[in-house]
């Protein structure tokens, strides 16, 4: 299926429910199960994620199948190998091709009995899970940060707690710091010295608790109030003092002219001038989700721009990096990288555009959602396999409809 989306007819103006963040909803139904309780968060997300999550969780079968859901992958290795039992945990065939052996080599080092099911190092994974003692172990922070909260939301059950020490730079660590404080939120107890967290036994006590607003959902919002010049966005439940690092759109966007107020639980976004910084430079590290959009919006707005603390989009649900080459490039845009990913490069380099191109999305949520504002410029673009956006946002195309855009279906 292709989707053809159209730019409204008027102004883009329209009130937006965002969709509840996945990255809090995942985190909180590990530790609600690790708590033993049976109530779940308030305004919990309706992603593929969450539901993948959920019933893997609550399912009494052995073989958990999370599909392209990377976070569940993780979250539930760690989970399963600290609960009595055997577990199969496998996924799409991207998934299967997506690394998971630091994980499992430091679950191993704690005790966990977990072997491949297939190739080395990567899943489906056979776990026998047990009741883990902890202790001290050092994990490569430069990989991915769900290696590390995974193992972080299970080290209260451990009977020595666990001393994680971090080698090399930590990536993402706005979610390493996230993890820690829904923990902490809960009844867990740690310290983050420089280079080492420390989690002491213990259990987690959950209470009431509502998941805020995606702000990573926000970012195409925000794409869409920079592409737009009297667009004004009202956005709900998003937090000033949020625990997502996506947050950082608010001072990204304030620096290219956009101007975000925080009302009664919404968030008013209006446009005031376009600036051009000359090349926009920014380092993603701690906001690897939200490139995507940046790229295809400055991109669409002329802004040449360098990213930097993108390797780690080289194994996200696709090669982001090489992704966002390939289909930028049918729209005349030429980007630059090298081959490690360690920064994403525009510096006003054009070719001649595809007469009617369709962008592929990878099976990648977020390929979907970031190209659909270039409509605003372009008038239209095509788009394939577009339902893949329920992973994270399944209302996106009716909140697009809502806020004046046409969206034909072609098979």
């Amino acid at each position: 299926m292709i989707y053809q989306v159209s730019r409204p007819a008027s102004i883009l103006k329209t009130a937006v429910r965002l969709p509840a963040s996945k990255s809090i909803s995942n985190r909180l139904l590990i530790i609600n199960a690790l708590a033993g309780s049976s109530e779940l968060p308030q305004n919990l997300s309706d992603s593929d994620d969450t539901r993948v999550m959920l019933e893997a969780l609550s399912s009494d079968s052995e073989q958990k199948d999370v599909g392209h859901a990377g976070t569940s992958m993780r979250f539930l290795a760690a989970y399963f190998s600290c609960r009595p039992g055997k577990v199969v945990l496998t996924g799409s065939e991207r998934m299967k091709e997506r690394p998971i052996g630091p994980l499992v080599e430091a679950l191993r080092s704690l005790g966990a009995a977990i072997t491949y099911a297939g190739n080395e190092g990567f899943p489906p994974l056979e776990i026998h899970g047990s009741k883990m003692d902890g202790g001290e172990i050092t994990i490569d922070g430069s990989i991915s940060s769900q290696f590390i909260s995974a193992l972080l939301m299970n080290a209260p059950t451990m009977k020595k707690g666990l001393v994680l020490h971090i080698r090399g730079e930590l990536v993402s660590s706005s979610y390493v710091k996230m993890t820690l404080e829904l923990m902490a939120e809960n009844g867990a107890q740690f310290r983050w010295d420089e280079g080492r967290i420390t989690v002491l036994p213990g259990t987690y006590a959950v209470g009431d608790y509502r998941v805020e607003s995606d702000w990573s959902g926000a970012s195409y919002w925000y794409a869409m109030a920079l592409l737009e010049e009297h667009a004004r966005l009202r956005l709900s439940f998003l937090k000033n003092d949020s625990l997502q690092g996506d947050s950082a759109l608010v001072n990204i966007f304030h620096g290219l002219g956009l101007v975000s107020e925080f009302r009664q639980g919404q968030l008013v976004l209006t446009r005031l001038a376009r600036i051009h910084p000359g090349i926009f430079s920014y380092d993603f590290t701690n906001s690897p989700d939200i490139v995507q959009s940046m790229a295809v919006a400055l991109c669409m707005a002329g802004i040449p721009f360098r990213f930097t603390g993108t390797q780690t989009l080289r194994i996200k649900e696709t090669d982001r990096i090489l992704a966002l080459q390939n289909e930028l490039i049918k729209l005349g845009y030429v980007l630059k990288t090298d081959k490690k990913g360690s920064f994403l490069a525009w510096n006003r380099q054009y070719c001649e555009p595809d007469s009617d191109p369709v962008i592929e999305t990878y099976h990648d949520h977020r390929m979907a959602m970031a190209f659909a504002p270039a409509a605003l410029v372009l008038g239209h673009i095509r788009i394939r396999d577009p339902l893949v956006v329920t992973k994270s946002y399944p209302q996106f195309w009716e909140h697009l409809k809502k806020a004046g855009f046409r969206i034909d279906e072609e098979f």
